[in-house]
């Protein structure tokens, strides 16, 4: 065969071959946007939302402690999880009964998913940012994300409003938002986390506080004025967060606050965590954080 033929053989085959679809590309970016949040989270493991799975134990009183500040890898499921450089927002924890639609979404249509892109449960999300933002205790700073973050980069700041199932016919969203606390060079996190009401997570402080993310650790039972908080201040083997607080408010709403001396191991982590343990456990029971 010479060149003349075997490029009409080419032009033939060409010819006779489908030509692909047009890129989408609105889906293309929706796709690639959950791939990144699934990267950016260990916010708990692939794909979760929740019904909080049952933790064997006793509640057990501990003595205080600044927690170490190890990395954070992928551990048992929790009510939600964050932030592993490497992996994504998800909520280990939930449960979506087969066949039942996900919530409508502005565009008045089913969301394609748990996660809510736009509306107010998406808005809500945004709003315990800023929240977050606004409770930054001085000598520290919560900055932006940088523009063009690689997608294997956590974020300083993140935020998601997540679906996790209908009780009783009543919806359960919860929301999880972070931020990156920064003290010159060194860099923190503080995460807070909503379930809102309806949810089946336990009443008692430290049993409620012991399902965050499916952690472990010693809890000690603080009291806010007239409320208790239950708060693990010394994580056990699973030290994605180095101090939590768990509160329930009395219409059901539930307020985890997390802080951790390391945002990520390519920064170094702050040499004490920016809050005190009766200051974390006052957070939890802030009604800021206080979202439907």
């Amino acid at each position: 065969m010479n060149g003349e033929q075997l490029r009409d053989a080419l032009r033939s085959e060409m010819a006779v071959t489908a030509a692909p679809p047009p890129l989408n590309t609105a889906a293309t970016l929706a796709a690639a946007r959950r791939v990144r949040m699934r990267r950016h989270t260990a916010w708990a493991c692939a794909g979760s939302a929740v019904v909080v799975l049952a933790v064997t134990g006793v509640a057990a009183i501990g003595t205080p402690g600044a927690g170490g500040s190890g990395g954070l890898s992928p551990a048992g499921p929790g009510p939600q999880a964050i932030p592993s450089s490497k992996q994504a927002l998800p909520h280990p924890s939930s449960q979506h009964t087969p066949g039942q639609p996900w919530p409508t979404g502005p565009d008045g249509r089913p969301q394609e998913d748990r996660t809510a892109r736009a509306g107010s449960r998406y808005d809500q999300g945004v709003q315990l940012l800023h929240e977050i933002v606004s409770v930054v205790p001085a000598g520290y700073t919560a900055p932006e994300n940088p523009a063009n973050l690689p997608a294997d980069q956590m974020p300083l700041r993140d935020h998601q409003a997540q679906f996790n199932d209908k009780v009783n016919g009543v919806e359960v969203w919860s929301y999880m938002s972070f931020a990156a606390l920064a003290e010159g060079e060194r860099m923190g996190r503080l995460l807070v986390e909503v379930h809102t009401a309806g949810n089946q997570l336990p009443a008692e402080p430290c049993a409620l506080a012991r399902q965050f993310w499916g952690m472990q650790g010693d809890c000690q039972v603080v009291a806010v004025g007239a409320t208790q908080v239950g708060v693990v201040v010394r994580p056990g083997s699973d030290d994605r967060f180095d101090q939590w607080a768990a509160y329930r408010h009395p219409d059901g709403v539930v307020v985890y606050v997390a802080q951790r001396a390391k945002h990520g191991d390519d920064r170094p982590g702050l040499t004490a965590l920016p809050f005190s343990v009766p200051q974390l456990a006052a957070l939890a029971v802030d009604a800021r954080f206080h979202l439907q």
